[in-house]
């Protein structure tokens, strides 16, 4: 059996849907409360629901796991209750540390590409005390995610009991199906579509910075897909443990991603430009790109999935179907 938190969240519950595709017994740590969160899951048949106050139990009248893969968190970038999100960001993820090194369990975790702030010290996976240090993360969000990375690089230091395998995942953009319950926090896709879908153009924020045109700022898209054949990787080659970027290798416009969903839509682009919400200035990555170098030198050897790709699949089989979700 394996334990995904967030289990019915976005790339939770994609991974959820590949391991119970594998046959494997899946408990899911979540909370569903109100809305349609319920549908992620809803094809697939999960072992049950465990909420995160019921772990202790749990560990406790289970048989032992195969493998826990912590990838609930509170992930809104523009969350201010530091108290909340360090219970879950933080705390949390150290009981499953924890709970996993005394059980023998391979933990692979969620970390962050926001851990490097605004991308002014790079994007290196550099997993040692003094490069962790250096990092600024711009937001709580940020700051929580890069906190765990260095308690683990501080408990490794120490010599402390480890799970038997551990890895933390930088997440850069991730996109695909099972975001409709994200609201804010949705992809930049999943909202242009929906943008258009309501008879809209697609809006992209003015840049406010010299040299940079309107819808030129730059990330990393990452499918989820591509997610989930890392962490199924990993659990396939428990040798292989650390901090690990995730994301396509490549970092391609704002325009060129609207520029794609419109081609998937088979319309022509119609693009807007807003400014950007007072409450992400001075917040905003213009440029994210993950270097992969750590994950091929570990052995994974598949290629990312090209943006253009990756849209159209995204849009013509997930969220122009009436059934938009995996």
């Amino acid at each position: 059996m394996y334990l995904v938190t967030g289990g019915a969240g976005f790339i939770g519950s994609n991974l959820v849907a590949a391991l119970c595709a594998r046959g494997a017994e899946v408990m899911v740590m979540d909370r569903l409360r109100q809305g349609e969160k319920w549908r992620n899951l809803a094809r697939h048949p999960i072992a049950g629901i465990l909420p995160p106050e019921a772990l202790e139990d749990f560990w406790a009248t289970r048989p032992p796991l195969t493998a826990v893969l912590h990838l609930g968190a509170i992930s809104a970038t523009t969350a201010t209750d530091g108290d909340l999100v360090a219970a879950t960001n933080l705390t949390l993820p150290l009981r499953l540390w924890s709970g996993c090194a005394e059980r023998g369990i391979p933990y692979i975790y969620a970390s962050s590409a926001a851990t490097y702030g605004d991308g002014a010290l790079g994007f290196e996976d550099d997993a040692s005390p003094e490069a962790l240090a250096r990092l600024r993360p711009l937001n709580l969000y940020g700051w929580s995610k890069l906190a765990f990375d260095r308690r683990v690089a501080d408990l490794l230091r120490r010599g402390a009991p480890r799970p038997p395998q551990w890895a933390g995942l930088r997440f850069f953009n991730v996109y695909g199906p099972n975001e409709a319950h994200k609201g804010r926090m949705a992809s930049v896709l999943f909202h242009k579509f929906q943008q258009v879908m309501r008879g809209e153009p697609a809006t992209l924020f003015r840049s406010d910075r010299a040299g940079i045109a309107d819808g030129e700022q730059r990330r990393d898209f990452v499918h989820v897909d591509d997610c989930v054949a890392v962490m199924l990787w990993l659990l396939d080659n428990p040798q292989a443990s650390g901090l690990f970027n995730l994301g396509s290798g490549r970092a391609r416009s704002f325009r060129d991603l609207v520029g794609s969903m419109f081609a998937a839509l088979g319309r022509p682009a119609d693009i807007h430009y807003i400014d950007m919400p007072a409450d992400l200035r001075g917040k905003y990555q213009y440029f994210t790109e993950a270097p992969l170098d750590r994950l091929r030198a570990a052995g994974f050897n598949a290629q990312m999935t090209p943006l253009e790709d990756g849209v159209r699949r995204t849009v013509q089989e997930f969220l122009m179907q009436e059934d938009p979700f995996r």
